[in-house]
């Protein structure tokens, strides 16, 4: 499938890899429906590959996924290869299902319909606020800078969040110049009491989320918790790579790679060397380094572990990456024993 936000263009390949059908479909419910049914009468329809699984192909691979069908996600077309072979919708679309048949697609797509993405919905809220309130608050403190002396004087030597309270109240009680009337420091007294209330507002639209991210956590996966260093934030970060279909990935890892912690080898000859692996979710990759700086402060068997590898020669950076993979692994395991274990075969 090659997703666009309007249409969805599909392509059916047999099982030796030729073409047997092209057709475009309308990005909506009827249009999924009709998409599958078209697919399905030329045969079984046991695994679809699908371009931009988060994003325009979201729902159509949670749709896929609920239908039974095997869903991958697919990258697009390398660049030799559009050269060589063009560029259009059905060839994009033929491409993804040649990523499949030959295995070069092996990451399933998440399957988006659990207590996962409402943790993605809400963290994308969080973080939203919190880089609006920081350009308030900026923007507030811009505005003092150049106010009359004698409102700077007024509100010098409170801390934020009494000085926010305090041009909060602007707002309310300045009067409404008409033209020519308003003085810049009834304009300057306003404007901080506005930008005051918009960082009250945000502000407590973020301690809403974090309250409902907390619950998410302790009722899905309260075990994340009882471990040192993870904190809700942390657990919800850790959650959203992971995904609501944890059996996609293979092992910890492909874990482990997924969340750029994973040694890159760079060996050659008589050198043997393994560098950083700078691939991966950078925003987990982020998160890891604080479970490992906590453990450090507070966990006697990671500091005990520490002062083992330094005197082996370690250095605190490769000391550090090597924390980041056990951690990885750790939350791996944490989270996989809780899902539901794939039946056999002989099993009814």
């Amino acid at each position: 499938m090659d997703t666009h936000r309007d249409a969805h263009v599909g392509a059916v390949l047999s099982a030796m890899g030729a073409v047997l059908a092209t057709g475009e479909f309308p990005a909506t419910a009827a249009g999924y429906r009709d998409l599958l049914k078209w697919a399905r009468k030329w045969g079984t329809v046991r695994r679809a590959g699908v371009e931009g699984t988060g994003s325009y192909g979201a729902s159509l691979s949670r749709y896929l996924l609920a239908q039974g069908v095997d869903v991958f996600d697919v990258n697009w077309m390398e660049r030799a290869d559009r050269r060589r072979r063009g560029k259009s919708d059905p060839l994009d679309a033929q491409n993804a299902a040649r990523a499949v048949l030959s295995g070069r697609a092996r990451a399933r797509a998440k399957a988006g319909d659990g207590p996962v993405q409402i943790a993605r919905m809400y963290k994308l809220t969080k973080a939203s606020a919190v880089k609006a309130r920081t350009q308030a608050i900026n923007q507030l403190k811009s505005v003092l800078v150049t106010a009359d002396p004698a409102l700077r004087e007024e509100l010098a030597g409170l801390g934020n969040a009494e000085l926010f309270r305090t041009c909060a109240r602007f707002a309310d009680v300045s009067g409404h110049g008409e033209g020519c009337e308003e003085s810049v420091l009834q304009a300057t007294r306003i404007t901080l009491g506005l930008l005051a209330q918009r960082i009250r507002q945000l502000s407590e639209q973020i301690r809403n989320v974090d309250a409902r991210l907390a619950r998410l956590v302790k009722c899905h996966d309260p075990q994340l918790l009882d471990v040192v260093g993870i904190g809700p934030d942390t657990a919800v970060a850790l959650l959203i790579t992971v995904g609501d279909n944890v059996e996609r990935l293979d092992s910890e890892a492909s874990f482990a790679a997924l969340c750029g912690v994973s040694p890159v080898e760079r060996s050659s000859v008589r050198r043997q060397f393994r560098r950083l692996n700078r691939g991966g979710d950078r925003q987990t990759n982020a998160v890891l380094p604080r479970i490992v700086f906590t453990r450090l402060r507070v966990d006697p068997r990671t500091q005990d572990y520490y002062e083992r590898r330094i005197k082996e020669g370690k250095t605190r950076r490769e000391i550090v990456r090597c924390l980041k993979r056990y951690a990885a692994r750790e939350v791996f395991y944490l989270v996989r024993q809780l899902q539901p274990q794939p039946r056999s075969w002989g099993q009814s």
